[in-house]
């Protein structure tokens, strides 16, 4: 199949929806990861450009808060809301000019933080009426610790807004395990960490006559890096949804969910693969890109603890200054690069090198 043609910059609306039917017909994926800085985004971005592909850049309510500064009140949300809408147009602007194509996401919502995503869709108004486009391409909301029905009625409140400014609306049916961003499900049953296909396609009927949908369904999935053997994944799972929504519709399609891959760090690379083939087309990465970022910093400290105990004087002479080894652009570099190469793998392992055609 030829490559998909997309622009560099910002994707939403239509486009999207175009870039992930692709991706459902070429069984690949597009990363989504969670950033907290420029750095990150950067990071980000620069992978992107070498694997010549979409990429998703995503923010959790407290790695928006970080973006703004650790000393802004966050009692109300705000400093979650400013710091992801600060960061989207940090994005939108820096996608230019790396020349990638970008789509800005917002990650798990769970319900009593509903106003971080009230606000964002309440500054995305204004930039939707001022720019004619939105501010993210699409909004989460994890409702998955509520009954079925309650997490159907408050998605479909949201879902009717966000598709007013051509976003699209991510949900989780079934849990995912493990904690992220305070939202714990560590002792979870282990029989809920598995969606049922009833209530996946439950939840698509209900609410993909709204707007523009994207499930995360639960196979075993856990938040956070573990022993072999810890995690057990069953993608057949999502094979399960898509044939029990298919038949349910009626429908010639084969995969008719849009499926959203969560938990994915230390995912081994068969069961990724065989999660593409059934319909994923995000997948998300979070704890494998802080470990790739963390670590060449943690050896260049290691390396260069003599210049770091002062600003003048070490090893090689009591008067010799160290700033070029204290100069935070040095090591925060590095982890950047490390944090860029880990992306290109995660790249070629979601298939999705070699698949896209960017256009100026």
């Amino acid at each position: 199949m030829a490559k998909f043609k997309v622009k560099a910059g910002f994707v939403y609306g239509q486009d999207l929806v175009k870039l992930f039917d692709y991706c459902k017909k070429n069984n690949c994926a597009i990363p989504a990861v969670n950033v907290i800085s420029s750095s990150t985004i950067n990071a980000a971005l620069s992978a992107a450009e070498k694997a010549k592909s979409p990429i998703i850049i995503q923010f959790s309510h407290s790695g928006a808060a970080f973006f703004s500064g650790k000393n802004l009140d966050n009692s109300d949300h705000q400093a979650s809301v400013i710091g992801a809408a600060s960061a989207a147009m940090y994005i939108k602007s820096m996608a230019q000019a790396y020349g990638v194509p970008v789509i800005i996401h917002s990650d798990h919502c769970p319900k009593e933080k509903l106003a971080w995503v009230d606000g964002l869709l309440d500054i995305g108004k204004d930039y939707y009426d001022s720019y004619a486009e939105p501010l993210f391409s699409s909004h989460m909301l994890d409702l998955s610790q509520l009954s079925l029905e309650e997490n159907i009625s408050i998605s479909k409140k949201y879902i009717k807004k966000i598709d007013q400014m051509e976003m699209l609306l991510e949900i989780e049916v079934g849990l995912t395990g493990g904690e992220e961003d305070g939202l714990d499900n560590s002792g979870a049953k282990k029989e809920d960490l598995y969606s049922k296909p009833a209530d996946v396609y439950q939840a698509y009927k209900s609410l993909s006559g709204e707007g523009i949908l994207n499930i995360a369904a639960a196979f075993g999935n856990v938040h956070g890096v573990y022993k072999p053997g810890a995690v057990q994944l069953k993608p057949s799972i999502l094979n399960d949804c898509q044939k029990f929504t298919q038949e349910k519709l009626k429908s010639g399609k084969k995969k008719i969910l849009n499926l959203v891959f969560h938990g994915g760090s230390g995912s081994k690379t068969s069961k990724i693969r065989e999660a593409l083939k059934y319909g994923v087309v995000k997948f998300n990465i979070d704890t494998a890109t802080q470990w790739s970022f963390t670590q060449p910093i943690k050896k260049y400290m290691d390396k260069n603890d003599q210049y770091l105990h002062s600003q003048i004087g070490n090893k090689k002479g009591k008067d010799l200054p160290n700033k070029k080894q204290i100069d935070p652009r040095v090591w925060l570099y590095q982890g950047e690069e490390n944090m860029t190469e880990k992306l290109v793998e995660t790249y070629k392992v979601l298939n999705s090198l070699g698949k896209f055609e960017i256009l100026d």
